[in-house]
């Protein structure tokens, strides 16, 4: 599957690249214009890279951190360190153990879950929604054949977009 991402600056050009690829005989099923009174950044399919990671964080967490408290226990039950004694006594030393392991529980779920989504950014999707939120539109486009994608890109350069894209998806999970 060929895909084709075409970003223009105004309502208008959006609109004219549009009814030229319906002139050309696209399918209305392979098109799709994403923007203000048009489908929405979520509508279409792209995901916030933040609310993904924060998503998987989650998952991460309810494994993580009962496995630490489990370690952190474990680890010192089998070294015997009494670290907490004179503060919590002898059985709340273990207990301590097992908060610590699920506080590293907790930082190995960000980290391994996605804490970088968070502060990184997303690839492509995310200049997208940036300029989604510029007020920009946003023509998507998907071909099964290269013939297709091509003339569709040929057809589009001719409303002046911005920029265009394209993105080949292999169809393998």
């Amino acid at each position: 599957m060929n895909y084709l991402i075409a970003v223009f600056s105004d309502r208008m050009g959006v609109e004219a690249a549009y009814t030229a690829l319906e002139a050309a005989g696209f399918d209305l099923k392979q098109m799709a214009i994403v923007g203000k009174g048009y489908k929405t950044a979520d509508e279409f399919g792209f995901i916030d890279p933040g609310q993904q990671a924060r998503r998987q964080i989650k998952l991460m967490a309810l494994w993580t951190v009962p496995f630490g408290f489990l370690a952190g226990v474990g680890f010192s039950l089998a070294t015997g360190l009494q670290t907490f004694t004179e503060w919590v006594g002898p059985v709340g030393n273990h207990v301590a153990g097992g908060l610590l392991g699920a506080i590293g529980g907790a930082m190995g779920s960000v980290t391994v879950g996605g804490g970088l989504g968070l502060t990184s950014s997303g690839g492509d999707v995310l200049a997208y929604r940036n300029r989604l939120d510029r007020n920009q539109y946003l023509l998507a486009v998907k071909s099964l054949n290269p013939t297709q994608t091509r003339q569709a890109n040929d057809l589009i350069r001719l409303q002046n977009p911005e920029t265009v894209q394209g993105y080949t998806d292999s169809g393998a999970v």
